[in-house]
């Protein structure tokens, strides 16, 4: 479909058919939702070849553009990753359902029973852009809580996510489910994420992942409610309490494990107490492995190699093999570093100072906050929540990683036995 006059008219077609499909969800039991699942993780094992084929379409578009190696990487789906994504889902079906959990209950003077109890959030909109495997990771997701979900994946994924969509089409189906539990835009257009921002009453959370610019626009544009984050700017400080052994493995894996993740660490802070030789060490690492160091005064010292950082490097989320360098005066000096430039993603502090980790932890302003472990990290999966939609910088209803728990709101139910009340 690729008549943009058609657009309109498709995307309500879509919302209808996943509101009708969310009211049978909210009541679908266990059983069905993870048979789903892993219906769809055998579909993905089967049809392997079938994704391998459309990515490969997908990989070759993307060399063709130009897309920077970091996006290509971020873009593949290898041998591992296809099993990865069918692991994830049979991971998400081994999870207890979220819905239906009794969050708290009590009792009243007059008698009655008061309970609030999960329930679906009702129909999900996820708009990605070039990570196929977001299409599985978000459709499980969706679908384990008890949620209708409409996927809009970008332009460089889209023959990949097709693919991928099939399968989980064939785990509903085996299951008895709707089919248009887990639908798909079926264009390319930008117009149709235009259309979901404003599709209130059949859309009832939008989660955006992507770019800055997608994010800013979803944020200025959306008339139904988000969980977002806009940046991914994380960072690193190495105490003068760090092991040199743990701050070596844990930067060098927080940086360049994955360098197009949200969760990889954009600028590296060393306290100045622990400058000599640390620095040195840190920054050597980096430099060799490849990755383009930019720093301050003290970190162009150390190294002939390391570029004089700018003011807009210590706001800027790379997504490459590039990091920004800088001293600071202690737990204290890094801490309001992060107040400044951070982006309230993923934070980290290498220490073995008890005292410097309890106030990192306490005094830093992030949906993740970690000790002595790399930022990357920051991922549902490595949560154990078998896997995520997104991460969450805002501080209302989800916050970090959103899993199947965060996909569920909640209702009051109220037990009584004839109770009225007194005027």
């Amino acid at each position: 479909m690729t008549d943009s006059t058609d657009i309109p008219a498709v995307m309500k077609d879509l919302g209808q058919a996943a509101k009708a499909a969310a009211r049978k969800l909210a009541t679908a039991t266990p059983d069905a939702k993870n048979r789903a699942l892993t219906g769809a993780a055998a579909a993905i094992r089967a049809r392997k070849a079938d994704i391998q084929a459309a990515n490969a379409e997908d990989v070759a578009a993307a060399r063709a553009k130009g897309l920077t190696p970091a996006m290509i990487d971020r873009l593949v789906l290898n041998d591992s990753r296809i099993e990865a994504m069918a692991k994830g889902l049979e991971d998400i079906a081994a999870l207890p359902d979220p819905v239906g959990r009794v969050l708290a209950q009590w009792d009243r003077p007059n008698g009655l029973h008061i309970r609030r109890v999960a329930v679906p959030l009702g129909v999900i909109g996820v708009i990605y852009e070039s990570r196929p495997n977001v299409t599985a990771d978000a459709g499980a997701l969706c679908l384990k809580a008890g949620n209708a979900v409409i996927l809009r994946g970008g332009s460089e994924s889209f023959n990949s996510s097709g693919a991928i969509h099939a399968c989980l089409v064939d785990g509903l189906k085996a299951a008895g489910l709707p089919e248009a539990a887990v639908q798909r835009v079926p264009t390319t257009d930008r117009a149709a994420v235009g259309e979901m921002l404003t599709m209130v009453g059949l859309i009832d959370v939008i989660v955006p992942r992507g770019g800055k610019s997608l994010i800013e626009r979803v944020t200025r544009e959306s008339r139904v409610p988000l969980f977002k984050h806009l940046e991914g700017i994380c960072h690193t400080y190495v105490d003068a309490g760090a092991n040199l052994d743990t701050a070596r493995a844990v930067v060098m894996n927080a940086k360049m494990r994955r360098t197009g993740i949200c969760g990889a660490t954009e600028t590296l802070l060393v306290d100045t107490a622990a400058a000599d030789g640390v620095l040195n060490t840190l920054i050597t690492d980096l430099l060799d492995a490849g990755c383009e160091v930019r720093g301050d005064e003290d970190a162009r010292a150390t190294d002939a190699r390391v570029i004089p950082a700018t003011a807009e490097d210590w706001d800027t989320e790379y997504l490459d093999a590039i990091i920004s360098v800088r001293t600071v005066d202690g737990v204290q000096g890094a801490m309001r570093h992060i107040e400044e430039h951070g982006s309230g993603h993923t934070e980290a502090i290498i220490t073995e100072n008890r005292a410097a980790a309890e106030a990192f932890l306490a005094g830093v302003d992030s949906a993740i906050v970690m000790v002595n472990a790399s930022t990357q990290f920051a991922d549902g999966g490595e949560f154990g929540m078998g896997a995520e939609i997104g991460i969450s910088t805002d501080k209302m209803h989800a916050r970090g990683p959103v899993g199947v728990e965060q996909l569920t709101s909640f209702k009051y139910q109220v037990i009584g036995s004839g109770q009225t009340r007194p005027a």
